[in-house]
């Protein structure tokens, strides 16, 4: 008998903040959490903008001797999993440890740490590498780093799918509560890609935005005039429990993992299948393992990076899942307020989702000042709108062509 999921607990870190209620309320007030890069190295890029968090400071969370260890990726998924773990109120030194799951996406890993130990390569040799080098830069080291705090002995990996990287590992820890192959997971996103060789790559792919004059207005998903997305950091991670374990110890619950979607384009390395085929079926497959009508969804957290190709074929993905329904569901991106997170984005979209079902309100697109005629849906634009909010889908898709949704929705016992 395949068990319910549920969500008990999240936590965060983003360019607004890494207090849940403090990032909500910007959120839902339209505030941008883009700017200039100050670091003057960025002065010759043809992007020099980015969602960076700069209120976050590890040394919170644990020793500094030990964060030197760790890299920025993994600081962001440590420090999200200490909260998420604290307002779940799960008490992991009295869980089985070998049935809680660790499963983290991330896109790219370590670029910062690589940038800093080929310099040392280069201009003293082999021997000033760090040997810290490799489990710094590795993707499994966030989930790594997450089980070795807590001591947790399950199921503990990474996953890689860009873009879709922490959909794809919610997916998974969904699947293994669900089968009975543990009772409850640490399972999000991370990413600490603003770093010059992070930022000279998407630049020489044309793939950001060169809005430097006016960077908060720069992330435009769905707009005529977007130019490209903004890059940003964190991390999303939340706790999945089974049902019944979660009401064992009197849990408060957040919301209910109702079902998934996941497909491949298999047709460009980073440009998505313009019709939305794909991405569709991913929809699809979603409403399907759900047991839900597309007019039974009420809200669509979309993947909306603010990139020509990519919000074209987005709208048109949803119009091939939803039918009329398409043109009437509330739709938002709010990669407009913080940026893209790359694998850490679906981690925090989903607990923007939960909150959106906690508060009743859709968070706005910000500048949308002029829609895209080929992004013709309600995407919300730059206000946010109050509206009871039952269940919802997230999408992410990321270059390789992974498509992977997630439905929740309110908790009914």
């Amino acid at each position: 008998m395949k068990r319910r999921v549920v969500i008990t607990g999240f936590g965060l870190v983003t360019p607004l903040g890494c207090r849940v209620d403090q990032v909500w309320y910007h959120i839902c007030n339209g505030d941008s959490g883009v700017n200039t890069i100050a670091d003057e190295c960025f002065t010759v890029f043809r992007s020099r903008i980015a969602g960076q968090c700069l209120d976050f400071n590890i040394d919170d969370y644990i020793p500094s001797k030990d964060a030197k260890k760790i890299e920025r990726f993994t600081q962001f998924a440590l420090a999200s999993s200490m909260d998420a773990v604290k307002h779940s109120g799960l008490e992991i030194p009295k869980e089985a440890p070998e049935n809680i799951a660790v499963i983290i996406g991330c896109g790219v890993g370590g670029l910062g740490e690589i940038e800093r130990q080929q310099d040392k390569l280069r201009d003293s040799g082999p021997n000033r590498v760090s040997p810290y080098t490799i489990p710094k830069i590795m993707l499994n080291a966030a989930a790594g780093h997450v089980s070795m705090y807590y001591g947790i002995t399950g199921p503990t990996y990474g996953i890689a799918t860009a873009c879709a990287s922490a959909n794809n590992a919610m997916i998974d820890a969904y699947k293994m509560i669900r089968d009975g192959d543990a009772s409850c997971a640490i399972t999000g996103g991370t990413e600490s890609a603003v770093t010059q060789l992070g930022i000279a790559g998407f630049c020489s792919m044309r793939a950001l935005s060169e809005r430097n004059d006016a960077p908060q207005v720069a992330s435009r998903p769905f707009d005529k005039n977007r130019d490209g997305f903004v890059i940003g950091e964190g991390g999303g991670i939340l706790i999945f429990e089974d049902l019944e374990h979660a009401k064992r110890r009197g849990a408060t619950i957040w919301g209910e993992v109702l079902g998934y979607g996941i497909s491949s384009d298999a047709s460009h390395i980073t440009q998505p299948d313009k019709e939305g085929i794909h991405a569709a079926r991913a929809m699809k497959d979603t409403l399907r393992t759900a047991g839900l009508r597309p007019e039974q969804i009420d809200y669509i957290n979309a993947h909306g990076t603010s990139t020509i190709l990519g919000d074209i074929a987005e709208t048109a993905a949803i119009k091939r899942s939803f039918g009329d329904w398409a043109y009437r569901v509330p739709i938002s991106s709010t990669k407009s307020e913080i940026g893209h997170l790359l694998g850490g984005s679906g981690g925090v979209e989903l607990i923007f989702s939960l909150l959106t079902i906690r508060d009743g309100v859709i968070p706005p697109t910000i500048n949308l000042e002029e829609p895209d005629p080929l992004c013709d849906l309600d995407f919300t634009p730059n206000v946010a709108r109050e509206k009871k909010v039952d269940r919802i889908m997230s999408n992410s898709f990321g270059f390789g062509g992974h498509n992977a949704c997630i439905a929740v929705g309110r908790f009914q016992d």
